[in-house]
């Protein structure tokens, strides 16, 4: 839709989104609205969590890998409200409702989404706008499906999942070049795929802290955020984690704050 005035564009998406092409959904305790697609990849409480635990501060330039529909960068740019904030998207339907994302929630000239490809040359990134190792902290929800398994149904939920053959390597890479020297590079993943995520990550970053997310007491770790800092020789940290629900079902107190009340997930605060 280039060429098309902002208005225009969101009167179209307007039209969708009546149609039930669309759904409008509340995010950090209705602070923000989002529209997301009917059907296919909708993003979740990984994508909260993954913003709140970006240690961005207030000046720095912060990037997202896969942005979708600009769930996690939205929120992010909800918490440390004068941080410059990028997200890049393969999909351009995505990129389209990231954009009409962030002008319903007035972040339209601090967050900004670009359509392109994490694979794409450096040159290609730095023709965008996206200069490598420019950037303070980079953060990514790479793709969960296993190369091995069937693909879902829907084809936007199966290009969110898998994104033109790039396996964890390749979203480890891209993190890596952008991040600027001392930058933090930030994933959320499965559980059961951290060994393949540590194994790409090595020789990139150090300092890597592994924080777990139990889905309750008692429960084995069903996602993983990881961190770690590029350049740096620190040791790996396992730190204690976040578990998500009491005995009753709701979520926890801390999970509550993060993901109502936009607090910021700090790793290394004790269980």
């Amino acid at each position: 839709m280039s060429g098309l005035s902002e208005e225009t564009v969101g009167k179209i998406i307007a039209a969708e989104a009546s149609s039930g092409a669309w759904t409008d959904d509340g995010f950090l305790g209705g602070r923000l609205q989002l529209l997301q697609p009917e059907k296919g990849y909708r993003a979740g409480i990984d994508a909260v969590l993954l913003a709140a635990s970006v240690p961005a501060r207030h000046g720095e330039r912060v990037l997202e890998a896969g942005a979708g529909v600009g769930v996690a960068s939205l929120c992010l740019a909800a918490r440390v409200t004068d941080a410059e904030i990028a997200g890049l998207e393969l999909q351009p339907d995505l990129v389209r409702i990231a954009r009409e994302n962030a002008r319903r929630n007035d972040f339209q000239t601090r967050v900004l989404f670009y359509e392109g490809d994490i694979g794409a040359p450096v040159r290609d990134l730095a023709a965008l706008g996206l200069e490598p190792q420019s950037w303070h902290h980079v953060f990514a929800n790479p793709p969960y499906h296993d190369a091995a398994s069937p693909l879902p149904p829907d084809a936007g939920k199966a290009q969110a999942h898998m994104t033109l053959g790039s396996d964890l390597g390749d979203w480890v890479r891209f993190a890596c070049v952008m991040a600027r020297p001392k930058g933090t590079v930030s994933f959320i993943h499965r559980a059961d795929a951290l060994s393949q995520l540590l194994v790409a990550l090595e020789g990139h970053v150090g300092g890597v802290e592994v924080f777990p997310l139990w889905p309750a007491a008692g429960k084995p770790a069903s996602r993983v955020i990881v961190r770690g800092i590029r350049g740096s020789r620190a040791p790996l940290t396992i730190r204690p984690g976040l578990v998500l629900h009491g005995r009753d079902g709701r979520f926890t107190e801390r999970a509550e704050n993060i993901l109502r009340h936009g607090a910021a997930l700090l790793l290394d605060q004790p269980l």
